[in-house]
């Protein structure tokens, strides 16, 4: 580049090109364009910036949610816990009544027979062996008196314990929805930290856009001039040795695209998820600045989870985070075709798995999105982007 330079500047000291000073121009589209890519610098760290913020915001939104989701979990458990006591206190309950019942039906035997009943029952045996046995038959109603009204107290001492194993639950119940509800508020100012830094990103988008719009067109301005003095002595030394009669060769034609693999599916081809596309392949006027961006690829606005689709049959390249455009899954499709797809929520291929056509590779996310959830999606041919529109 330095050497065609020199002869270009070489060119412009021996001959000077009627109506105009190239060296003056190519120099302020030198400064220009060295402004400009201090700017475009200094923007890209406030992004950069600002992309590691965002990651951390949903890092840190993912980690609330599964909170979320754990005590969601808690709070069921402790409601079936609470189910399950509410059951058992029920059960205790009734047993408890049946012991009360049978103290009640003991106690109106005893107050039937009277103060002197056991007396008179001991006394009236005839023989020594009949009171002996009377004896035995006492002391195994007296036991079994005493085994209900022990069993009645032990159901008492449950039901008191069941209950206060309710009221724990009950409190532990109205803590967990406390911190469910707290849980919901912290995502709900995440949400809303995220998309403060989202106009924040926009913001400084626009202006790198604007920046790189600017970049752009005076880089064209340059290749425009470079183009103009390489015309300019293409035809002076045209000039010097053509002879009477003569003429240029023509340049061959190139070859014709070969009918069979990605090429010659050209026209046939999905795109990888369903949604609606805002923002096509090209220029695109800035809606605040007077400039144009140009888009490399197609945006789509998805839902959020969606399958992404390999385009066509090929092997995973690259399958990471990518700063700037979230998870990101290129495929080499051979032949020097590739498709990039961008911002997924969650990459479904590892490098060097092979993928069909139509096959998952990757689920729609809004990872370093500013648009929310879609998919950002190129086709590239030897390095350069191409419309994909036409495939």
């Amino acid at each position: 580049m330095k050497f065609t330079l020199s002869i270009v500047l070489f060119l412009l000291v021996a001959s000077t090109v009627r109506g105009e000073n190239p060296k003056d121009e190519l120099k302020g589209v030198k400064q220009e364009i060295k402004a400009k890519k201090q700017l475009i610098s200094k923007t890209r760290k406030v992004e950069a910036v600002v992309s590691t913020e965002l990651l951390e915001i949903n890092r840190n939104l993912v980690q609330k949610e599964t909170d979320l989701g754990k005590l969601d979990r808690d709070l069921r458990g402790v409601e079936s816990s609470l189910d399950r006591t509410g059951h058992e206190i029920g059960r205790v309950t009734d047993e408890a009544n049946r012991k009360k019942q049978e103290i009640e039906r003991r106690l109106a035997s005893l107050y039937k027979a009277g103060e002197l009943g056991a007396v008179r029952m001991f006394f009236s045996a005839e023989s020594f062996p009949q009171m002996a046995e009377n004896i035995r038959y006492m002391r195994s109603i007296l036991g079994n008196d005493k085994k209900i009204f022990a069993e009645y107290n032990d159901k008492i001492a449950e039901l008191s314990r069941l209950k206060l194993d309710l009221e724990r639950d009950a409190v532990k119940k109205e803590h967990i929805k406390d911190g469910i509800a707290l849980k919901k508020r912290e995502i709900e100012q995440e949400k809303t930290k995220k998309a403060a830094y989202l106009v924040k990103v926009r913001q400084d988008r626009k202006s790198y856009e604007a920046s790189l719009k600017e970049l752009q067109a005076n880089a064209a301005r340059l290749q425009a001039m470079m183009n103009r003095l390489e015309a300019l002595s293409r035809r002076k030394l045209s000039s010097r040795h053509e002879k009477p009669g003569s003429r240029l060769k023509p340049l061959p034609e190139l070859p014709p695209v070969p009918d069979r693999g990605f090429a010659s599916q050209k026209g046939r081809m999905s795109l990888p998820v369903r949604g609606e596309v805002v923002e096509t392949y090209g220029k695109h006027k800035h809606p605040e600045f007077n400039s144009y961006t140009f888009s490399k690829g197609l945006s789509i606005s998805a839902g959020s989870g969606s399958d992404i689709r390999s385009i066509y049959e090929g092997s995973v390249i690259f399958a990471d985070y990518f700063k700037g455009f979230g998870n990101m899954v290129i495929v080499d499709h051979g032949g020097g075709y590739f498709s990039l797809y961008a911002h997924a929520a969650k990459i479904l291929k590892k490098v060097g798995a092979e993928v069909a056509r139509n096959e998952a590779v990757a689920t729609v996310g809004d990872m370093d999105s500013v648009r929310g959830p879609m998919l950002y999606f190129e086709i590239r041919h030897q390095g350069k982007p191409v419309d994909p529109a036409g495939w």
